[in-house]
């Protein structure tokens, strides 16, 4: 038995977002943001997932937007990797989620809660070791919630959940052990099948209940999103090295205009286009310089 990672966002709408997973998603809301209370009764899903209709790679398929019996609106996102000004999105999406229940002319009084729910598999606040963090409107010293709050956020952080199976205890920690360990599996542990709602989840998950044409969609979904993965830890990498070379190219024109004073145009440009090693090994030959022209030299030889 083989299960589809919830991680994926197509595999995750599937999951969360289907017509028939209404018993799943209140399972999992009460978990999260009640800590396992049956708080929520009865909810709508809004434009839920087809299960008969395969999305193609152009669609945008990131959230879960549902209303509860009580019309709260709870907006549900699971993103893969960190990017750009993604803190701000996520309340550009809470804001949104508000203000768009209004129409022109209508009263606030129509206003209800809004709830933004994010699942992360990367950490986005090192200040807390906690899984799940969260956020509402508060007087910065006093910490008095704000009159009629009803925007709250609620983070969770896969890479800081470390527990096992056999850890597990809480409502919680089963719904977040199964987004982060599901594609792990190759049976369903029986403390998840204890969870009537988890259990049904895994055999969504389930790929030997899938189409071909759903298996495909996952399968190529999940490769965008490693390799968009790739790409972000590629650029931050990239622009480690550039920093160092950088810094490394200053240090040695601080050290050659403090050794030899001004340094032309010509020589400047040599020892711009060295690389890390060839700074390092400069670093080091240089204190044997006894006038500008050996370093002329050891940039000519270099070239040669």
């Amino acid at each position: 038995m083989k299960f589809i990672s919830p991680k994926v966002d197509y595999a995750f709408k599937k999951i969360f977002g289907s017509e028939q997973s209404k018993d799943i998603l209140i399972s999992f809301l009460n978990a999260i943001i009640y800590g396992g209370e049956k708080i929520i009764q009865s909810l709508t899903i809004i434009n839920p997932y087809n299960p008969g209709q395969a999305m193609t790679l152009k669609d945008t398929y990131l959230d879960i937007k549902a209303v509860l019996s009580d019309g709260s609106i709870v907006v549900i996102e699971m993103q893969i990797a960190r990017v750009s000004a993604f803190s701000k999105r996520v309340i550009y999406n809470l804001s949104k989620a508000y203000t768009n229940q209004l129409g022109i002319g209508e009263n606030y009084l129509s206003l209800t809660p809004v709830i933004a729910v994010t699942i992360t598999d990367f950490i986005l606040f090192n200040q807390t070791p906690d899984v799940i963090n969260q956020f509402i409107f508060q007087e910065k010293t006093k910490k008095i919630a704000y009159p009629d709050t009803e925007l709250q956020l609620i983070f969770i952080e896969l890479p800081k959940f470390k527990k096992t199976l056999s850890e597990l205890n809480s409502l919680s920690d089963k719904w977040i052990y199964f987004i982060k360990e599901a594609a792990t599996l190759d049976a369903i542990p029986d403390n998840l099948r204890e969870v009537r709602e988890i259990e049904l989840a895994l055999n969504i998950a389930n790929q030997a209940k899938m189409t071909v044409e759903e298996l495909d969609m996952v399968d190529r979904r999940g490769i965008m999103l490693q390799d968009e993965k790739g790409r972000i830890t590629y650029a931050k990498e990239e622009g480690k090295e550039e920093g160092k070379l950088t810094e490394a190219i200053a240090l040695i024109l601080r050290q050659l205009k403090k050794r030899f004073g001004e340094i032309n145009i010509a020589i400047t440009s040599q020892i711009e286009m060295l690389s890390i090693e060839e700074l390092e090994r400069l670093g080091e030959d240089f204190l044997d310089f006894n006038r500008l022209a050996d370093l002329e030299h050891w940039l000519e030889e270099r070239s040669r």
